[in-house]
């Protein structure tokens, strides 16, 4: 008789059984209930789209949100170009009071102006009210401190150059001159 070769040999019986690390999870847990899987998985493809759902309209709020504060604020650039043209003008126009308030040049150009601060307010531009107001650095720029015995110390003796601001935002701070109080004796 021929000798089994070793390719054919049977496997030994201690070999055939699987050890626990190459065991499968589906090899361990009886089978279950194919209407349980099934419900399963049906519950997780809807709480995937739920969740999908929930972001796709998480995004088109948020788009929908910043594209109206793009067309909100688009014009800023611009304003913030004009702001020192409309500096030009108010020195020309008060040039022109000091001439006279009744000169032909002074009507136009407070026509002018006033075509200028109605277009300004129109476009949401807000002059900082700065005069005799408390110094806050948020809206101010201080250029200089003065004393001054009858204005309380931080107040705001004079506007050098006016700020703006686009509804919430500010667009340029008022330059002012900040009281620094009476002098020292």
């Amino acid at each position: 008789m021929t000798e089994p070769s070793p390719e054919t040999t049977q496997p030994d019986p201690v070999d055939a059984v699987p050890s626990p690390e190459s065991a499968t999870p589906a090899e361990e847990a009886p089978p279950a209930d194919p209407v349980t899987l099934l419900t399963q998985e049906v519950d997780r493809w809807k709480d995937l789209a739920y969740r999908s759902q929930a972001e796709l309209d998480n995004f088109r709020k948020r788009s929908a949100r910043e594209a109206q504060e793009t067309r909100a604020y688009a014009n800023a650039d611009l304003l913030r170009a004009l702001f020192p043209i409309l500096d030009n003008f108010d020195m020309g126009l008060e040039a022109a009071r000091a001439e006279s308030e009744k000169s032909m040049i002074f009507m136009g150009m407070s026509m002018v102006n006033r075509q200028i601060q109605d277009f300004l307010r129109e476009s949401g531009v807000q002059e900082i009210e700065a005069q005799g107001k408390t110094f806050d650095p948020n809206l101010h720029e201080a250029v200089s401190q003065e004393a001054c015995a009858d204005i309380a110390e931080g107040t705001i003796i004079r506007v050098t150059r006016k700020g703006y601001k686009l509804k919430d935002r500010l667009l340029r701070a008022a330059s002012v001159i900040v009281s620094s109080g009476p002098a020292a004796a």
